[in-house]
């Protein structure tokens, strides 16, 4: 280590003092370059004084330091030098570094350039440390030196211990296998550098598990070492594993792990007996099926290939029993096929032999996988019980059976040479056994009550066969006494009783489709039948059994029509299959009702027309409201319309102040026939009907009398004007009489005024003396107002010079 820290600290005295040039420079672009140059040209005028561009030597650059890891000293470690050919030691150059970790990690002497670790590292958390370093004026703070990009490398030593990541292990090896045969490969990892020293190098060896197994010291692959070796013998090996960085050398580190190696098992063991000769004893009375005795070959192996087949070698005696295999205990299990009788025989020999179920051919050699053995069966002489004919019995019977009727029997023998005879009885254990009684000798069975089905459909009694010398040696049976339903209740027809036909019907469709219930079949077997009665004949509808328990109402005609008839009432007969057989008639209502063209529903009554389009009542509701409201607005229109045609102070259009009224552009005068109807106001004849509506007044009347006697002369302006000017007269005196002007320009006026109302209409409350000029200072409209106000107080119309 001081080695290595000598030769750095002599490489970067060389580099200080120009004796060694760097060999590589960080990259940089074209402007940066170009930058540095201008940069170093101007310092080597100011520098030198010279007039021309001098270049600048750069005198650091390098592309990376090293700092070894995991560094203990008492003092900052010494990572390198910082130094430019500007720098004359006279402290007026600044260094500066910058990017990972300075300032924290690594700092850097201002005025020498050294840059010196405050801490310890670790290689194996952060490889390298990217910086930056740069030369400043110390007073001005201007670069000296392009800003140069370094790494500083963490130098690795062998402080990380190889280890298996995955360990301990498991393996397994087939037992009897040659040597070098493949168990597993390990691979154990050092986070230490791989590509600095021998810290990363790895080397495994064999600890404990020799001499059974190897290892290959550089790839971990572990194999067997001794051939066939027997799982009987041993099954698990333990193996310990080392793997050491440093190419194993003295003062390397390393790490261990174990793998559990077990010898998986082969086919090399044949079954043995233990025993040649088996000798079994059974007695007589044993069923056929039952087991008389176990035999049992040991096998060393395991799993399946410790399996046995067991099989009676064919004999004349073998034939009497047979053998099964138990897996769970590997024995094999001798039962009988056939009765035995002490009587007729009394012992059996036969041979059994085991074998192996799955053969290895590779150890075929080693002998026959199967082994034989003798059994002798002995026959025990048992004094046994009544044997019933049946293991069980099942007697039907129906409900109303009379008491006392025989409706079964059982049967019992005594199979022992003495032949006993046989004693029935009825083992009573509930009270319903009470309902049936036995006959002791014959064994036949009688009702002893009334049998209800509702009640109890089934009894189930045991009948007991005794020896009648020996009365301890007996036998039961189960008699199984099924009560049959007597078919008390008719068929009915199930809901529903109503329906409807199309008018548009046609013949032979189906309308309606309908089961039955009964109340005494149980639901699985019930078969029904239907018909329409005989003695009725319908034209119109006619019932189709479909043989599955329904049937359909079919029509017979067309033409249906609810106007002619609304109802039609259909019987049904409906028959079931009981004992006896009932049957009943119900009725279906139809309706004939309005359809659609494909049959659908469209109405049978008011409700029927919104079910069809799947409406709630709520939706019919809300569609009546809305539809209540609609024809209110519609009312509410109208009237308003009547009322405003009412009020319309205007609607003739033969009124001369209609034209007054709607004519709002400037007229071409007499021409303009459009604007003023002027034949109007040359017709005497229309004017004088318009004054006989419109005068009330006396006066008025006396006045239009003396005008209508003056000759009008068709097309003279002069007399125009001057009936005008005579009808505004009589409205400004009248006193009930409309004005004759504008009613858009007068008759509008409200009391809200600050004028007070400008109509005519209410010209009989001013009083006649009353001055109008000031209606002037309101603007230039009410100019022309206030001047023809004044003419008409001061200059009264001349009645004898209009005559003139």
């Amino acid at each position: 280590m001081i080695t290595r820290n000598g030769l750095l600290l002599v490489f970067w005295f060389l580099l200080d003092k120009g004796f060694l040039a760097p060999l590589h420079s960080p990259p940089q672009s074209r402007m940066g370059r170009e930058h540095h140059l201008r940069g170093m040209a101007g310092l080597g005028l100011r520098r030198h004084g010279a007039s021309g561009v001098q270049r600048v030597k750069r005198g650091w650059v390098w592309n990376q330091f090293f700092v070894l890891e995991e560094y203990v000293g008492s003092e900052p470690q010494y990572v390198g030098k910082l130094h430019t050919d500007l720098d004359r030691d006279d402290s007026e150059v600044k260094y500066t570094l910058s990017g990972e970790g300075a300032g924290t990690i690594f700092t850097i002497d201002q005025t020498t350039g050294d840059i010196h670790a405050l801490m310890g590292l670790d290689r194996e958390e952060k490889s390298y440390y990217t910086l930056r370093a740069q030369a400043v004026d110390m007073h001005t703070g201007r670069p000296l030196e392009p800003e140069s990009e370094f790494i500083i490398k963490v130098q690795d030593i062998n402080d990380n211990e190889p280890k298996f990541l995955e360990g301990p292990y498991t393996a397994s090896v087939p037992e009897m296998s040659p040597g070098g045969t493949f168990v597993m490969q390990v691979t154990a990892t050092d986070t230490d550098d791989p590509t600095y020293g021998n810290s990363a190098r790895i080397v495994y060896s064999i600890l404990h598990g020799q001499p059974y197994f190897s290892v290959d010291s550089k790839t971990g692959v572990i194999r067997t070492a001794l051939p066939n070796m027997d799982r009987e013998m041993k099954e698990l090996y333990q193996v310990l594993i080392q793997a050491k960085d440093m190419g194993g050398q003295l003062g390397g580190l390393a790490g261990t792990t174990t793998i559990n190696v077990t010898l998986s098992d082969v086919n090399d063991n044949p079954p043995r007996f233990s025993k040649s000769i088996l000798h079994l004893r059974v007695p007589e009375s044993s069923s056929v099926g039952s087991a008389v005795g176990k035999v049992r070959a040991h096998d060393l192996d395991s799993g399946k290939n410790a399996e046995v087949e067991y099989s009676i070698v064919p004999g004349d005696e073998g034939n009497m029993f047979d053998i099964t295999y138990n897996g769970h205990s590997q024995e094999g299990i001798i039962v009988l096929r056939k009765h035995l009788d002490y009587e007729n025989k009394r012992s059996y020999t036969f041979k059994v032999e085991a074998s192996n179920a799955h053969l290895d051919p590779r150890f075929l050699h080693l002998g026959p996988f199967k082994d034989t053995t003798t059994v002798k069966v002995n026959v025990l002489d048992v004094n046994e019980p009544p044997v019933f004919t049946k293991t069980s019995y099942t007697i039907d019977v129906y409900e109303d059976t009379p008491v006392g009727t025989i409706i079964g029997s059982v049967t019992a023998q005594d199979l022992d040479a003495s032949s006993s005879a046989v004693r029935y009885s009825i083992e009573w254990k509930r009270p319903v056994d009470s309902c049936f009684d036995i006959d002791t000798v014959e064994g036949t069975i009688s009702t002893n009550e009334m049998l209800d089905r509702e009640s109890n459909r089934q009894h189930n009694i045991s009948v007991v066969a005794s020896k009648v010398n020996n009365p301890l040696l007996s036998n039961k049976v189960t008699v199984t006494v099924n009560v049959l339903d007597v078919n008390e209740f008719p068929p009915e027809l199930a809901v529903p009783f109503d329906t409807f036909v199309c008018e548009n019907a046609e013949v032979g469709q189906v309308i309606q489709t309908i089961s039955a219930t009964d109340k005494d079949l149980p639901a699985v077997g019930q078969r029904f039948f239907f018909k329409s009665p005989r003695e009725i004949r319908n034209r119109n509808f006619t019932v189709r059994d479909f043989g599955n328990n329904t049937a359909g109402i079919v029509t017979k005609r067309v033409g249906f029509q609810r106007r002619v008839q609304e109802y039609y009432v259909i019987p049904v007969v409906v028959e079931d299959n009981g004992y006896p057989a009932q049957s009943s008639t119900g009725t279906l209502t139809v309706r004939v009702c309005a359809c659609v063209t494909e049959g659908s529903l469209l109405s049978c009554t008011a409700e029927a027309v919104f079910l069809p389009m799947g409406l709630s009542t709520w939706a019919v509701m809300a569609i009546l409201l809305c539809m209540i409201i609609l024809l209110a607005i519609f009312a509410l229109y109208v009237g308003l319309r009547r009322q405003k045609k009412r009020e319309t102070l205007m609607s003739s259009k033969e009124d001369i102040r209609d034209n007054v009224i709607h004519y709002d552009d400037e007229g071409g005068g007499e021409e303009d026939t459009h604007a003023f109807d002027m034949g109007t106001l040359r017709n005497t004849k229309a004017i004088k009907e318009k004054m006989l509506r419109r005068g009330t007044g006396s006066e008025v009347t006396a006045q239009t009398e003396i005008n209508e006697s003056t000759p009008t002369t068709e097309g003279s302006a002069d007399i125009i004007r001057d009936y005008i000017h005579q009808r505004l007269q009589e409205n400004h005196l009248g006193f009930s009489a409309p004005p004759y002007d504008s009613l858009v320009t007068y008759a509008y006026e409200g009391d809200g005024s600050v004028g007070e109302s400008l109509s005519s209409i209410e010209s009989w409350m001013a009083d006649g003396g009353e001055d109008f000029k000031y209606l002037s200072e309101w603007g230039p409209p009410f100019k022309t107002v206030a001047g023809i106000l004044d003419k008409d107080k001061t200059d009264p119309p001349d009645k004898t010079s209009r005559k003139d």
